[in-house]
């Protein structure tokens, strides 16, 4: 089986030209930068749109193939539905045209207006129709909560569809002390993905949709340190004693990426969470991306270990099993 990356972003021609002629996105995209809100500027390096770029960049780091999704600045929750709706079909569109160009080797996860939950669920069922493999929801619908009972309909169907849901730290709340040192990202990326999947675990939502299944990004924040912390508060706080009396029993319902940047860290999350659960994601083509993936796993686990991690488990979540290896080499 391949070695698939489940955590590697696209902005297909199809949304950039949408935001270059639409300037209540309030994006700019010019000399080969990413200027507008909900991101710092990042450079437009071509394998955010090119397939060959991106098949190119992913041979580098001796991957075969990947799942790709839409970067946090796509998903512009505080926009109305209907220029989400817009959006969001253009983002879908332009990834099954991206992805139709090496079938074997690309696979999408949809991008939905979720800040208008109907529009979501329609949304959904019309790209899974048009070959999407999954979802992918920011942890944050501009400062509404996942949890929240507006989202109900949505995983109730997400669970009858059973595909994974993917959540991406986004729309971070402010914090003073994370305001320097890019903190709001080393920081607080780990902390939305901790409050979105603790959130959701107490809110019942994932006992209540036993198809549900979702992958934390960035080694599932700091939740994998701290699950111990939740199921002792469970068994002593009041403030607990209306959710499910074991939280952690979908645990194994949770996935989550590889991006710890730190060998020792990813020993300890598969110990914590179970090999299984663990799935090779880099999050390029973006700095904060692992820069040498497959060696940092080989680094960290032996080659079987390795094979489960990206192979075996991404192949089994997304049923890639037909995916065909590519050109790469390890780097």
């Amino acid at each position: 089986m391949p070695s698939i990356d489940i955590h590697n972003h696209v902005i297909p021609s199809e949304v950039i030209d949408l935001l270059n002629s639409d300037t209540s996105f309030g994006v700019s995209i010019a000399d080969g930068e990413w200027r507008g809100v909900h991101h710092v500027p990042f450079p437009m390096v071509p394998s955010f749109y090119d397939v060959a770029a991106k098949l190119a960049h992913l041979d580098r780091v001796g991957i075969d193939g990947a799942v790709i999704s839409a970067p946090p600045p796509l998903f512009f929750y505080e926009q109305p539905g209907t220029a989400a709706g817009r959006l969001c079909e253009a983002t879908n569109e332009g990834f099954a045209r991206f992805c139709a160009a090496e079938p074997q080797r690309l696979q999408w996860l949809a991008s939905l207006p979720i800040q208008d939950p109907d529009l979501a669920v329609d949304a959904y069922r019309a790209a899974i129709a048009a070959g999407a493999r999954g979802a992918a929801l920011g942890t944050s619908i501009a400062g509404r909560r996942l949890d929240q009972p507006e989202f109900a309909r949505f995983w109730a169907v997400a669970g009858e569809i059973g595909l994974p849901v993917l959540l991406h730290p986004a729309f971070n709340e402010p914090h003073e002390a994370l305001s320097t040192w890019y903190l709001q990202n080393v920081i607080g990326n780990p902390v939305e993905t901790t409050v979105a999947v603790e959130r959701l675990l107490c809110a019942g939502v994932l006992a209540r949709n036993p198809g549900l299944r979702l992958i934390l990004l960035h080694g599932g924040g700091f939740f994998p340190y701290q699950m111990g912390r939740l199921r002792h508060a469970r068994g002593v706080r009041p403030d607990l004693q209306q959710t499910p009396d074991d939280l952690l029993a979908p645990l194994d319902r949770l996935y989550f990426d590889t991006i710890t940047h730190d060998a020792e860290a990813l020993r300890f999350l598969v110990r914590q969470v179970g090999e299984a659960n663990v799935l090779l994601g880099t999050d390029m083509p973006f700095d904060m991306a692992m820069q040498d993936p497959m060696n940092e796993l080989r680094a960290a686990f032996p080659d079987d270990v390795v094979r489960r991690i990206a192979e075996d488990n991404p192949g089994a979540l997304f049923s890639l099993a037909g995916l065909a290896g590519g050109q790469g080499q390890p780097a």
